[in-house]
């Protein structure tokens, strides 16, 4: 979602700010801008669409000045357009804001009865218009500030900056995460480390309802009752080499190609140090405790805990419950004794799944998050947070992050299967031997890329695409289906096999491609008789499978997709590769966006 910056420093702000946004371009935005004060005079620069606009822009229209913020915005209220492009400035304040107030009306309204106009069509806007309106009752900034916040409802970090002050920053958060860096003799404020990570290594972040008053050389920090409190300092390391594209023309490219040894990361990780089974950092998740596991997760994350849902029922006798976030936290559900509630979310911010999160605090037995970033909210609200180990993730179409995802948790399946008894030595110890070559298997499916090309320019002439899977690929199914939308934009959705009679074979034509998902395993004689039927009816398949599959079935496709032999129970990690390399090159043949697609943000931190 939208990313904030701010400094205080010793340099010229204007050129910071604009490299701290950049790092901060994988969230998502359709406008920017930044603020300064300069001989005490605050100004402001703003462009639509990328950073490169508001760079020109700058080029032309310098702003000094060695305090400023920085904003990019991903549209809630009101279009894309400078005018309400961030900072948004009323007289004395300019503000940066990430999130939604959801009492701007009522704020609003009150505003225009005092005589106060208001210019744009964001919820933001109300924010200053309200500091300036205390700030016209003789209200220092900090005091302004302070009863402009507690005016707001709703999801937000907002950063301050004041005309005629060179040495002040405002900073808050509730809901939207928000970092302090600390230089010597400067401050910085940042949505994550990374915006930050080239400026300095020791961080603070804000906790739920904290608001902070930043000078070069002080931070004091209120909580949501206006008590002084203190926050850890924290030395973070960003990897700075793994935020640019390492010779890739894209992130997701990059990313992609990354797979094999992040993936080998998360196992050594959570492996015990003989190889035989596998070690969860405090050990104290106890699976025969418990008779129920209830996962939450959004987008992607959602369909890696549908893909777990079949491991832990499979392979733990474990009954789970998988939801989507933002339908379990309003549908109230009750969480039943023996309960572990599981939370699976790269960014760790994600709002509906923080907002699930807290709903079953007290409520579960226990709360496990498994997450991208160790210090995020998610994170640092449960019992046990379990790192999927992916390293930074630019790309808004998750990749390496979905697939680790998928690791740690086949991981934490197994453990759970061992603790209830419910799998053999035997059988622990095999899979576990596949799970160590599973790094060497993901190289040899990444050297499907170019028949994987080859088949994509094919996809991209379609307007519509389905994909089919049964068991463990059905999961898998539903991912390459949003992973070919979101960065291709054509129309695709997926289906169970065995639903294909009931309705979606009504779209069955000659211009209608179908990829099936289908090693050969239990389920593949079933899945090929639903790929029949497609062909059948003039249907152009698309097979994506294993040698032995290949030679059974291949004969009548369009185009047939092979990857190597692994162990069913490890097929969804391996046939993601596929998936995201099809959506990968059908967009390259579009020309669509492939790291910024439109619309999109890689971290959904409001509703």
């Amino acid at each position: 979602m939208c990313g904030i910056v701010g400094v205080l420093g010793d340099h010229e702000a204007a050129p910071i700010l604009v490299e701290a946004l950049k790092r901060l371009e994988y969230r998502g935005y359709d406008s920017a801008g930044i603020a300064t004060v300069n001989g005490g005079h605050l100004d402001r620069r703003r462009a639509v669409g990328k950073l490169v606009n508001l760079s020109d822009l700058l080029v032309h229209d310098p702003l000094p000045g060695k305090s400023g913020i920085g904003h990019t915005r991903w549209a809630t209220h009101g279009a894309p357009s400078v005018v309400n492009a961030h900072p948004h400035q009323a007289g004395p304040v300019a503000v940066v804001h990430n999130g939604i107030i959801e009492n701007f009306r009522e704020l609003r309204a009150e505003l225009a009865a005092k005589g106060f106009h208001f210019v744009t069509e964001t919820d933001t806007e109300t924010v200053a218009l309200l500091v300036q309106s205390y700030m016209a009752e003789d209200n220092t900034p900090v005091e302004a500030a302070r009863l402009t916040l507690g005016r707001l409802h709703g999801a937000f970090a907002l950063a301050f900056l004041f005309d005629g002050e060179e040495d002040l920053l405002i900073a808050a958060r509730k809901g939207s995460p928000l970092a302090i860096g600390h230089g010597d003799g400067e401050m910085f404020v940042g949505s994550d480390a990374i915006a930050l990570a080239p400026l300095t290594d020791r961080i603070t972040y804000l906790e739920e309802g904290d608001w902070a008053v930043l000078t070069r050389t002080s931070l004091e920090i209120r909580d949501a009752t206006g008590n002084l409190v203190n926050r850890d300092m924290r030395r973070i390391e960003v990897d700075s080499a793994r935020v640019d594209k390492g010779g890739h023309k894209h992130f997701m490219a990059k990313e992609i190609a990354e797979q094999p040894s992040v993936i080998g990361e998360a196992i050594r990780h959570y492996m015990s140090a003989d190889g035989n089974s596998v070690a969860l950092p405090g050990d104290d998740l106890d699976f025969t405790a418990i008779d129920r596991l209830t996962m939450v997760a959004c987008g992607t994350a959602f369909y890696a805990c549908l893909t777990a849902k079949y491991w832990f029922e499979q392979l733990a006798q474990l009954p789970v419950e998988v939801d989507i976030a933002s339908e379990f936290r309003y549908r109230e559900p009750p969480i039943t004794p023996r309960t572990v509630a599981l939370f699976v979310s790269q960014s760790g911010e994600t709002a509906d799944t923080l907002a699930a999160l807290r709903y079953c605090h007290e409520k579960a037995d226990q709360i496990v998050s498994v997450v991208n970033v160790p210090e995020s909210s998610i994170a640092r609200e449960s019992d046990l947070a379990l790192p999927i180990l992916a390293g930074t993730e630019i790309g808004v179409a998750s990749t390496k992050a979905f697939t680790c995802q998928l690791t740690v948790l086949l991981m934490l399946a197994l453990k759970a299967a061992e603790q209830r008894g419910t799998i053999t030595p035997d059988r622990l110890a095999d899979l576990l031997a596949h799970l160590r070559a599973l790094p060497n298997t993901l190289n040899h499916a990444l050297d499907q890329n170019a028949a994987t090309e080859r088949a994509a320019r094919k996809l991209a002439e379609a307007s519509d695409v389905l994909f089919l899977g049964r068991g463990l690929m059905y999961p898998l199914a539903l991912e390459g289906a949003l992973k070919l939308k979101e960065i291709s934009y054509i129309h695709a959705e997926a289906y169970a096999s065995g639903e294909l009679k009931h309705g979606p074979i009504a779209l069955i034509d000659n211009a209608l491609p179908v990829v099936v998902m289908a090693p050969r395993d239990t389920l593949f004689e079933k899945t090929v008789s639903n790929m029949q039927e497609v062909l059948a009816r003039g249907g152009k398949v698309l097979l994506i499978t294993d040698a032995a599959g290949a030679a059974e079935a291949a004969s009548d496709t369009w185009e047939t997709i092979v990857l190597p032999q692994v162990d069913p129970v490890l097929a969804p990690i391996l046939y993601a590769v596929p998936a995201q390399l099809l959506a990968y090159h059908t967009a390259i043949a579009k020309g669509t966006d492939v790291d910024q697609p439109r619309n999109l943000a890689k971290s959904v931190t409001v509703e």
